[in-house]
């Protein structure tokens, strides 16, 4: 009681007051149960003065529930020790869902602020739970024991990962060097979080104002539109104002042919946090690869790869480096090729001029265009955002079964949020979905997805997911928002993520859903793009703003351009995945005294070309130093090659809507979480390992 009250005199402090209305935990919305559809969460109730509250009493409801265990007065077996400590927690599941979802969705500096708080306090609780001798006693006691369990493979699963959770978090370690240990662990959270939020300030804070109309030169119709509109809510009418957001920047440097408005909102992007001001994050992840060495170091492990690969389906970080050497030298003289013909285009237009990294968008749409007789521009129109989600729909129905029905009953967070209600073939309810698609000053950057709830059974009922997508497009002023083909596959790929969540059929908690290992995530995501863009679903959803389907010698042109620029797009993954691994190869003693030259060190060892910087350089590479990715971006490459290969158990049987496939597809991945190994649940779907060559051939970079 003492600590709720310290903590929100604290919490008053920073937000202003806190009424006795919110201190009341009765009141609190988050600790309540939830009489909504479905158990959604009821947005509108929330306030942010009951966060804290919530998070330290469902703390102490889980500290409750770990005692509750340890008190057992029956000798420990998996059912009132590893089953019942996977179902505990429901309550700081239910409140983190909440915060974490609304800190990247629709944040804003008091909720930043509470997060700084809130990260150590469930950094410093992760700990006392996994380091707790007496539960990690009974732990030990069933996993020595286990050959009497007679266990299913769900179960044998689940004691494994639970085992390794603890031993991998400090369990085994004196007390000394646990100590050591929750220090680095509680320092590591805080720096993430301050990573994350200076890319955020530093991302929204730049505009690019153009004010001479003759600089809008070759951009599109649809961006200047979005770039007055833009400046308007400046208050600057009458001028464009041009953003890092994505669907800002990236047409903008494609198009522009003004190339020093081009070298400057390209240079404004790659630099982002690596000017020396207060969002520099340069000494945050100076200090981030030094307590992640140290946390390696205290567990016993050579360096904070090894680490992190050990529980991957590429469990060294010899395979991950042979992964990414063996693509590079095909990618990188691709991508050198290419660069050749750009340097001759912009030669014509600025004699003596040297290609640079703010031409290459430009000069490769110039050379497509030339070559093909393709403008992507030309596609656009056919793109139109609610096309290409319900064509995603009709996708996943066709493979699945499953179906999708908005629910106007349901409360969402913010206005242009859809809630869509799943059920399957049977009709069944199989969960709920927040479809959230515009960027917003409050939302951070990117795609994803992400849970609210996950899916599990409990005492013979099942609890269905709560999920959510989200992009950052951006919302036409005229209602009509159209994309491009490549963000086109961006919808199709987060939900591929939400029907491995939907589709998930397990027992526990932590074997469901996506709870699988973070090179093995990937495959359901990636793999489901591929639909996007077959003549057959084109013509599905492929339509213009009169109904027209996208012609069929459009969709030629699309399959003719193909691979082309396809050397420096895998080129710039291939880089992001080495830099990552590079920086995790550190040992403790290692000090970087320069991020910058680390970065250029690390890319020179792969030959890669000045004008082709990582996909994302250091100071902003949120995955890995803002999240849960560290050591894990090659998982987007790795799952590149499994999802190559496993769309082709598709092509081989001339059907990519083959039902006998995808009925394989659900039930040995889809349905199947982590309860069993990746490696040997994909074997048993396709019958072999996959190999890097289906994705080789088909980049067209070997025949």
């Amino acid at each position: 009681m003492k600590k709720t009250i310290l903590a929100m005199l604290s919490l008053a402090i920073i937000l202003g007051s806190c009424s006795r209305k919110d201190s009341n935990l009765t009141d609190n919305p988050l600790i309540q149960d939830w009489n909504t559809p479905h158990g959604t969460v009821p947005f509108e109730k929330i306030k942010l003065t009951h966060y804290l509250p919530a998070f330290e009493e469902a703390i102490k409801q889980h500290n409750a529930e770990i005692d509750a265990i340890i008190d057992e007065k029956n000798a420990p077996n998996f059912e009132n020790t590893i089953a019942q400590f996977d179902y505990s927690g429901q309550l700081l599941s239910k409140v983190g869902g909440v915060f974490y979802n609304m800190t990247s969705a629709n944040t804003n500096p008091e909720l930043q602020t509470i997060e700084e708080k809130v990260g150590p306090m469930m950094a410093k609780h992760s700990d006392d739970v996994l380091m707790n001798a007496k539960l990690f006693a009974k732990v030990k006691q069933v996993w020595d024991n286990r050959a009497k369990e007679n266990l299913n493979q769900e179960q044998k699963m689940l004691l494994d990962k639970t085992y390794k959770k603890f031993v991998r978090a400090g369990a085994l370690l004196d007390s000394e060097k646990q100590a050591k240990l929750r220090k680095v662990n509680e320092e590591i959270t805080t720096l993430q979080s301050k990573f994350v939020s200076n890319l955020l300030k530093e991302t929204k804070s730049f505009k690019l104002v153009v004010d001479k109309k003759e600089d809008l030169k070759g951009l599109p119709e649809w961006l200047i539109e979005a770039a007055a509109n833009t400046a308007k809510e400046e208050k600057q009418n009458g001028k464009w104002i041009f953003t890092l957001d994505n669907p800002s920047v990236f047409p903008f440097i494609t198009y522009a042919e003004n190339r020093s408005l081009r070298e400057k909102i390209f240079k404004a992007r790659i630099n982002r946090n690596n000017n020396g001001n207060e969002f520099d994050n340069k000494n945050i992840i100076s200090k981030l690869v030094s307590l992640r060495a140290s946390k390696a170091e205290l567990l016993g492990y050579k360096t904070f790869a090894d680490y992190v690969l050990e529980d991957r389906m590429n469990k060294t970080p010899s395979q991950v480096y042979q992964l990414l050497e063996g693509l590079l030298k095909y990618s990188v003289p691709a991508a050198t090729k290419d660069a050749s013909e750009f340097q001759k285009l912009l030669a014509k237009d600025v004699p003596g001029a040297k290609l640079e990294a703010w031409d290459w968008f430009y000069y490769a749409e110039k050379v497509k265009q030339q070559k093909f007789n393709f403008n992507e521009e030309e596609t656009r129109p056919y793109f139109e955002i609610n096309n290409v989600r319900q064509g995603c729909f009709d996708v996943i129905t066709k493979l699945y079964g499953l179906t999708f029905t908005e629910r106007k009953d349901i409360p969402v967070y913010e206005k242009d949020v859809t809630v869509y209600e799943c059920k399957n073939e049977k009709n069944e309810h199989v969960g709920i979905m927040y479809f959230d698609p515009y960027t917003r000053a409050s939302k951070v950057g990117g795609a994803w997805c992400n849970g609210y709830r996950e899916q599990f059974v409990q005492k013979g009922k099942k609890v269905t997911p709560i999920i959510t997508v989200c992009f950052n497009y951006a919302k036409s002023a005229s209602g009509r928002t159209t994309l491009t083909a490549e963000e086109a596959s961006t919808i199709f790929h987060e939900m591929g993520h939400a029907i491995h969540s939907l589709l998930s059929n397990c027992v526990y908690p932590s074997t469901g859903g996506t709870s699988v290992p973070r090179d093995f995530v990937e495959l359901p995501s990636q793999i489901l793009e591929h639909w996007c863009t077959q003549p057959q679903v084109l013509r599905m959803y492929a339509k213009n703003e009169k109904g027209e389907v996208i012609p069929d010698a459009l969709i030629k042109k699309m399959e003719t351009v193909g691979n082309f620029n396809i050397g420096f797009s895998m080129t710039e993954r291939f880089a992001a995945a080495y830099l990552d691994m590079e920086f995790h190869m550190l040992k403790s003693t290692d000090k970087i005294a320069d991020i910058n030259a680390f970065e250029k060190k690390s890319m020179d060892k792969i030959g890669l070309l000045s004008q082709i910087p990582p996909r994302y350089r250091p100071t902003y590479f949120s995955h890995v130093f803002g999240g849960e990715y560290a050591v894990g971006y090659y998982s987007y490459v790795w799952s590149e090659v499994m999802d190559a290969d496993a769309f082709q158990a598709f092509v081989e049987t001339g059907d990519i809507f083959d039902k006998t496939t995808a009925d394989k597809f659900k039930n040995e991945i889809l349905s199947r979480g982590s309860t069993d190994d990746a490696m040997e649940m994909y074997k048993r779907f396709r019958g072999k390992a996959p190999s890097i060559d289906a994705v080789l051939k088909n980049s067209g970079m070997k025949k």
